[in-house]
Protein backbone atom coordinates (compact mmCIF):
# COMPACT_ATOMS: atom_id res chain seq x y z
CA UNK A 1 0.00 0.00 0.00
CA UNK A 2 2.50 2.93 -0.90
CA UNK A 3 4.28 2.43 2.20
CA UNK A 4 1.13 3.34 4.07
CA UNK A 5 0.45 0.78 6.61
CA UNK A 6 2.63 0.14 9.43
CA UNK A 7 2.08 1.84 13.17
CA UNK A 8 -1.66 3.68 11.71
CA UNK A 9 -2.35 0.08 10.82
CA UNK A 10 -4.09 -0.31 7.22
CA UNK A 11 -4.54 3.36 5.61
CA UNK A 12 -8.01 3.74 3.27
CA UNK A 13 -8.28 7.01 1.52
CA UNK A 14 -11.88 7.79 0.74
CA UNK A 15 -12.68 10.03 -1.52
CA UNK A 16 -15.44 11.70 -3.74
CA UNK A 17 -16.95 15.42 -5.04
CA UNK A 18 -18.62 17.82 -2.13
CA UNK A 19 -21.77 16.79 -1.26
CA UNK A 20 -21.23 13.23 -2.20
CA UNK A 21 -21.68 11.85 1.24
CA UNK A 22 -17.95 11.14 2.63
CA UNK A 23 -18.29 12.59 5.72
CA UNK A 24 -21.78 10.60 6.07
CA UNK A 25 -20.61 7.40 4.42
CA UNK A 26 -17.46 7.91 7.31
CA UNK A 27 -19.47 9.00 10.20
CA UNK A 28 -20.78 5.72 9.86
CA UNK A 29 -18.23 3.71 9.48
CA UNK A 30 -15.97 5.10 12.24
CA UNK A 31 -19.11 4.54 14.54
CA UNK A 32 -19.84 0.57 13.38
CA UNK A 33 -15.90 0.06 13.72
CA UNK A 34 -15.20 1.85 17.15
CA UNK A 35 -18.45 0.55 18.86
CA UNK A 36 -16.74 -3.02 17.79
CA UNK A 37 -13.21 -1.96 19.76
CA UNK A 38 -11.74 -1.40 16.17
CA UNK A 39 -9.87 1.67 16.87
CA UNK A 40 -9.85 4.25 13.64
CA UNK A 41 -7.47 6.94 12.93
CA UNK A 42 -8.89 9.85 10.98
CA UNK A 43 -7.12 11.81 8.86
CA UNK A 44 -9.53 15.56 6.96
CA UNK A 45 -7.94 17.49 4.50
CA UNK A 46 -9.80 20.92 4.38
CA UNK A 47 -9.17 23.59 2.05
CA UNK A 48 -10.34 26.20 4.04
CA UNK A 49 -8.85 27.61 6.78
CA UNK A 50 -9.41 26.03 10.38
CA UNK A 51 -10.48 27.96 12.89
CA UNK A 52 -10.78 25.52 16.16
CA UNK A 53 -11.30 28.09 19.07
CA UNK A 54 -12.65 31.86 19.51
CA UNK A 55 -10.18 34.40 18.62
CA UNK A 56 -10.29 35.49 22.62
CA UNK A 57 -9.16 31.31 24.28
CA UNK A 58 -5.85 31.56 25.63
CA UNK A 59 -4.73 28.99 23.00
CA UNK A 60 -5.83 31.16 20.05
CA UNK A 61 -4.07 34.37 21.95
CA UNK A 62 -0.76 32.48 22.44
CA UNK A 63 -0.65 30.94 19.25
CA UNK A 64 -1.69 34.60 17.41
CA UNK A 65 1.34 35.97 19.29
CA UNK A 66 3.57 33.90 17.64
CA UNK A 67 3.92 29.99 19.10
CA UNK A 68 4.84 27.26 16.25
CA UNK A 69 2.15 25.07 18.21
CA UNK A 70 -0.16 25.30 20.57
CA UNK A 71 -0.77 22.06 22.49
CA UNK A 72 -4.82 22.01 24.46
CA UNK A 73 -4.91 19.30 26.53
CA UNK A 74 -8.00 18.32 29.62
CA UNK A 75 -9.21 14.74 30.80
CA UNK A 76 -11.49 14.92 27.91
CA UNK A 77 -9.31 15.98 24.40
CA UNK A 78 -5.88 16.94 23.27
CA UNK A 79 -5.48 19.37 20.31
CA UNK A 80 -2.74 20.29 18.64
CA UNK A 81 -2.23 23.53 16.46
CA UNK A 82 0.48 24.32 14.28
CA UNK A 83 0.67 27.35 13.02
CA UNK A 84 1.94 27.09 8.55
CA UNK A 85 3.26 30.82 8.87
CA UNK A 86 3.90 30.31 4.92
CA UNK A 87 5.47 26.94 4.93
CA UNK A 88 3.68 24.35 2.79
CA UNK A 89 1.35 22.06 4.17
CA UNK A 90 2.91 18.88 5.54
CA UNK A 91 3.08 15.71 3.61
CA UNK A 92 0.64 12.91 4.67
CA UNK A 93 2.93 10.37 5.80
CA UNK A 94 4.51 13.14 8.42
CA UNK A 95 1.23 14.14 9.34
CA UNK A 96 0.30 10.18 9.83
CA UNK A 97 3.33 9.75 11.83
CA UNK A 98 1.95 12.46 14.75
CA UNK A 99 -1.09 10.02 15.30
CA UNK A 100 -1.04 7.45 18.03
CA UNK A 101 -1.29 3.79 16.61
CA UNK A 102 -4.71 2.33 14.98
CA UNK A 103 -6.13 -0.73 13.52
CA UNK A 104 -7.45 1.49 10.70
CA UNK A 105 -6.40 5.15 9.49
CA UNK A 106 -9.38 6.61 7.17
CA UNK A 107 -7.87 9.62 5.03
CA UNK A 108 -10.89 11.84 3.88
CA UNK A 109 -9.57 13.79 0.86
CA UNK A 110 -5.73 14.23 -0.38
CA UNK A 111 -6.95 12.56 -3.78
CA UNK A 112 -3.44 13.05 -5.30
CA UNK A 113 -1.67 10.94 -3.03
CA UNK A 114 -1.07 7.33 -3.98
CA UNK A 115 -2.62 5.32 -1.70
CA UNK A 116 -5.88 2.80 -1.89
CA UNK A 117 -9.14 4.91 -2.25
CA UNK A 118 -12.84 4.61 -1.83
CA UNK A 119 -14.71 6.69 -4.48
CA UNK A 120 -18.36 8.15 -3.24
CA UNK A 121 -19.73 8.73 -6.44
CA UNK A 122 -23.19 10.38 -6.56
CA UNK A 123 -23.96 11.08 -10.19
CA UNK A 124 -26.96 13.83 -9.30
CA UNK A 125 -23.91 15.97 -7.76
CA UNK A 126 -23.12 16.65 -11.39
CA UNK A 127 -19.31 15.85 -11.28
CA UNK A 128 -17.66 13.08 -13.57
CA UNK A 129 -16.44 10.14 -11.61
CA UNK A 130 -12.42 10.13 -10.41
CA UNK A 131 -12.13 6.55 -10.64
CA UNK A 132 -11.83 5.77 -14.64
CA UNK A 133 -8.30 7.88 -14.17
CA UNK A 134 -7.16 6.91 -10.96
CA UNK A 135 -5.16 3.78 -10.60
CA UNK A 136 -5.23 3.84 -7.02
CA UNK A 137 -9.31 3.80 -6.37
CA UNK A 138 -10.06 0.09 -5.47
CA UNK A 139 -12.89 0.14 -4.69
CA UNK A 140 -16.81 2.78 -5.49
CA UNK A 141 -19.23 3.54 -3.41
CA UNK A 142 -22.17 4.94 -5.47
CA UNK A 143 -25.99 5.09 -5.39
CA UNK A 144 -25.98 3.78 -9.27
CA UNK A 145 -25.27 0.18 -11.02
CA UNK A 146 -21.71 -0.56 -11.61
CA UNK A 147 -21.07 0.24 -15.49
CA UNK A 148 -20.14 -1.55 -17.53
CA UNK A 149 -16.82 -2.20 -18.45
CA UNK A 150 -15.48 -1.63 -14.92
CA UNK A 151 -12.22 -2.13 -14.55
CA UNK A 152 -11.54 -5.95 -12.52
CA UNK A 153 -9.29 -4.46 -9.45
CA UNK A 154 -12.68 -2.00 -8.48
CA UNK A 155 -14.95 -3.23 -6.40
CA UNK A 156 -18.52 -1.61 -6.72
CA UNK A 157 -20.36 -1.01 -3.73
CA UNK A 158 -23.79 0.10 -3.50
CA UNK A 159 -23.64 3.56 -1.03
CA UNK A 160 -27.42 2.77 0.34
CA UNK A 161 -26.01 -0.40 1.74
CA UNK A 162 -23.95 0.88 4.41
CA UNK A 163 -23.46 -2.64 5.98
CA UNK A 164 -21.98 -4.03 2.86
CA UNK A 165 -19.51 -1.00 2.80
CA UNK A 166 -18.37 -1.89 6.25
CA UNK A 167 -17.83 -5.51 5.15
CA UNK A 168 -15.95 -4.55 2.34
CA UNK A 169 -13.63 -2.11 4.68
CA UNK A 170 -12.96 -4.85 7.46
CA UNK A 171 -12.17 -7.08 4.58
CA UNK A 172 -9.53 -4.73 3.19
CA UNK A 173 -8.33 -3.67 6.57
CA UNK A 174 -8.15 -7.26 7.97
CA UNK A 175 -10.53 -7.02 10.32
CA UNK A 176 -12.67 -9.58 11.87
CA UNK A 177 -16.32 -8.41 12.72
Amino acid sequence: MSGFDGRWGRVLGVIGWSGSGKTTLLETMVGRLAGEGVRVNVVKHSHHDISLEPPHKDSARLRTAGAAEVMIASPYRIAIMRELRGAEEPPLPELLARLSPADLTLVEGYKWEPLPKLEVFRPEVGKPPVYPDDPHIVAVASNMAAPAGLAPHITWLDLDAPEAVLDWIRRRAGIAA
